[in-house]
């Protein structure tokens, strides 16, 4: 067996045993691991609190036939403020299933692994649900699937686009639109934070679409992984938002 040193999210566990614990990991260099952390589940471990969902931490493994093996482990970034606000604990979840449903065994994600851990950080300091939302806009484009927000995704005529449908790939003219409604705030919203300024999005405070443009973001996500979200689905079932046109 070959050791390796990585950094990881822990995306869940799962108990095994009397004392162990299986816990898998988003790292940017051995992608998705699956790994045992012996032990951890003794009353008189101090590594078990490490190895819990949204931890962020710097370990030792062994790799193994079939499951790895946690040797060491470092909390690199704590994840109180997450565990401690139900409003922000639901959309950390909800990204932690969404990277686990994308993210591959043994193949490196760089890029996911920065967006997941550079949107943890950011939801933990502003509490915005705006947050989950561009870390799905950002998720799709890392995907290669960036919805169409610039124009129309059917016939490419320009504003104002009016729908969102994410069969058709983004948002939709009024000749074109099916799916779901939006208003003329929800669209700049959404181009804004695709073209890279959530910074000053979440700067101006709260929006009155802001449920709605996170409503978008889970709907493309979903389309893309082709399944409904089990942390989310509340959200989802929410409807539209009042006063967007018809």
């Amino acid at each position: 067996m070959a050791l390796y040193r990585d950094e990881g999210v822990v995306l869940r566990t799962l108990r095994l045993g009397e004392a162990d614990r299986i816990v898998t990991l988003a790292t940017p260099v051995h992608g998705k691991v699956r790994a045992v952390a012996k032990g951890v589940r003794r009353t008189k471990s101090h590594v078990g609190a490490r190895l819990e969902p949204l931890s962020h931490v710097s370990m030792l493994c062994w790799h193994g036939r079939e499951l790895d093996v946690i040797t060491q482990s470092e909390v690199v970034g704590s994840a109180r403020q997450l565990r401690e606000d139900l409003d922000r604990l639901v959309p950390a979840l909800t990204m932690l299933e969404i990277v686990d449903l994308v993210a591959v065994e043994g193949q490196a994600m760089p890029e996911l692994f920065a967006l997941l851990t550079g949107a943890l950080r950011t939801l933990a300091s502003s509490g915005s649900r705006l947050v989950l939302a561009a870390f799905c806009w950002k998720l799709l484009a890392v995907e290669g699937v960036a919805p169409v927000v610039a124009r129309c995704a059917r016939c490419g005529a320009p504003d104002p686009l009016v729908a969102f449908d994410p069969g058709e790939g983004g948002l939709l003219c009024r000749s074109c639109r099916r799916g779901q409604a939006v208003s003329a705030d929800t669209v700049a919203i959404v181009r804004r934070i695709v073209g890279g300024d959530l910074r000053g999005v979440l700067a101006d405070g709260a929006h009155d679409v802001d449920d709605e443009v996170e409503r978008l973001g889970l709907l493309a996500v979903e389309r893309h992984l082709d399944r409904r979200l089990r942390t989310t689905r509340h959200l989802l079932e929410a409807g539209p938002v009042s006063g967007a046109p018809s």
